[in-house]
């Protein structure tokens, strides 16, 4: 346990794209706030002697100061620069790691992915330096959307070379999904969102799935937010990351590196789309109040008592899911609950009996299943109105919806060939016909169908009778399992 302490196991953090940056730079503020860093990165005076693990997601430069471990990636110049000029973490992060480019993606995966093949030495050379400086690197976290031109192409292109250069370091994504309730500006969007989905089916370890049509709802309803801004929304989900990370950087007898934490969630490597819940939900400019006497504004999902069994309760119901399919249809596959705050282990083995006894969860018949909990502690420089909250981290058969409303979007318009020219001149992979489209379409429709036939008590052999006996071929309902991926980070659990 000591040894843990002095060897940590580093996460290297890429932020790609417009979306993927701004909601990075929110997780950074959080981990500072956490941590007890000041913006320009030094540590606060009444930081010194706490034994959490900073060196999980910073390193410390020469004069002291603390530097994340993270690269900042756009292929357009204002983004990064202009916002994180403005911000008060101007200085906080390494110069060297900002790469913006001029070309632009366009809203276009193509445009993204062709741009970044021709910045891949650059990139590489940078992700290459941030590896080299951990001593004992984990894996990475990449946060982009699906839906744009460089989060979704540049975002693409990035976890493949990943899978080629790291394959045995653990690659997990948080991917931010479109809200399908409006109407896009994004005309090509469809096409974005299953060229990325089919390299998050194959070269990642494990997606956190967050759903703008999710936290919308959860915006307006939960918090009362008429029209939520962008930071506010970004807000939220740096909220989630941070607390999906809180036991690396607290860590207790449990889930302490990323591997066992993801290894626990995902039965099978293909099955590895995450669900994310959270109670109660504040946002950080509220904390911030409380922290300061204030009080909350009005504008908070209030709880006028916490225990564990309220907030394990809270968890599983699907207003404060960020998922936008419903989970009363289907079963868990797995369920991983971080509780923070003073929280005693009885009240815990309480909380799972009640929950057992009402049957307020539906769980896969073909195997092993349950609630986990890990305790984690709270950070002892934030101060919350609520003593304990709960983040959910769980793997669910509703996902085959997700895909399914990606599936119907695609098909809609590639009925009518629509918007296909703004592909053919990008890349040569477009360039001879819809090949490449086809293929993310067979991969998309078979993580579908397999979510769905894990809801099943024959998943066991699903998918066996289409292979011949002892042929090794690997088709496509196989083909996520990365070698020393994700199948490694299972094995390594036990």
């Amino acid at each position: 346990y000591e040894k843990d302490y002095i060897m940590p196991r580093e996460i290297v953090c890429l932020q790609v794209g417009q979306c993927g940056n701004q909601i990075g730079t929110e997780f950074w503020k959080q981990l500072c706030r956490e941590h007890g860093i000041s913006a320009e990165g030094y540590l606060e005076d009444f930081a010194s002697g706490t034994d959490d693990r900073k060196d999980v997601f910073f390193y410390q430069a020469d004069d002291g100061h603390y530097i994340p471990r993270a690269l900042l990636l756009d292929l357009e110049p204002g983004v990064v620069k202009n916002r994180l000029g403005r911000s008060a973490q101007r200085n906080l992060f390494n110069p060297e790691n900002i790469f913006n480019a001029q070309s632009g993606a366009g809203n276009n995966w193509a445009k993204g992915y062709a741009s970044a093949e021709g910045y891949y030495e650059e990139v590489m050379d940078k992700i290459y330096r941030e590896a080299d400086n951990s001593d004992s690197l984990e894996g990475f976290i990449l946060s982009h959307s699906i839906a744009g031109g460089t989060g979704s192409g540049m975002g693409s292109y990035l976890l493949e070379r990943l899978n080629d250069h790291f394959p045995k370091k653990l690659i997990q994504t948080y991917s931010v999904f479109p809200d399908y309730k409006y109407q896009s500006d994004v005309v090509v969007q469809p096409y974005n969102s299953l060229l990325t989905l089919k390299r998050l089916a194959l070269n990642a370890d494990s997606v956190v799935v967050l759903d703008n049509t999710a936290l919308t709802l959860i915006a307006e309803d939960r918090l009362r937010i008429a029209t939520p801004t962008i930071d506010q929304m970004n807000s939220i989900v740096s909220t989630v990351m941070a607390a999906s990370t809180t036991t690396l950087r607290y860590p207790g007898y449990m889930n302490n590196d990323l591997v066992g934490l993801v290894a626990s969630l995902i039965p099978t490597p293909r099955c590895h789309f995450l669900m994310t819940g959270y109670t109660p939900i504040v946002l950080a400019a509220q904390e911030e109040a409380a922290s300061g006497g204030k009080g909350a504004s009005a504008s908070g999902d209030h709880v006028q008592k916490t225990t564990v069994l309220e907030v394990m309760r809270r968890l599983l119901q699907p207003k404060n899911i960020m998922v936008s399919t419903s989970t009363k249809k289907g079963c868990y596959m797995s369920i991983l609950n971080i509780i923070q705050g003073d929280v005693d282990p009885t009240q815990v083995h309480k909380a799972l009996q009640r929950i057992r006894e009402r049957r307020l969860v539906n769980f896969i018949p073909w195997g092993p299943a349950g609630i986990q909990v890990a305790l984690s502690r709270k950070s002892p420089y934030v101060d919350t109105k609520h003593k304990v909250s709960g983040m959910m981290l769980a793997n669910h058969t509703c996902m085959a919806e997700l895909f399914k409303r990606a599936l119907g979007q695609y098909d809609t318009i590639i009925s009518r060939n629509a918007y296909l020219h703004q592909f053919r001149p990008e890349h040569a992979m477009f360039a001879e016909g819809n090949a490449e489209f086809d293929s993310c379409r067979e991969v998309v429709q078979s993580l579908m169908e397999e979510y769905k036939a894990a809801e099943g008590p024959g998943y066991t052999t699903w998918g066996s009778q289409d292979l011949p006996p002892g042929d090794d071929a690997v088709d496509a309902r196989t083909a996520g399992a990365r070698p020393g991926g994700g199948a490694q980070a299972e094995e390594e659990s036990y």
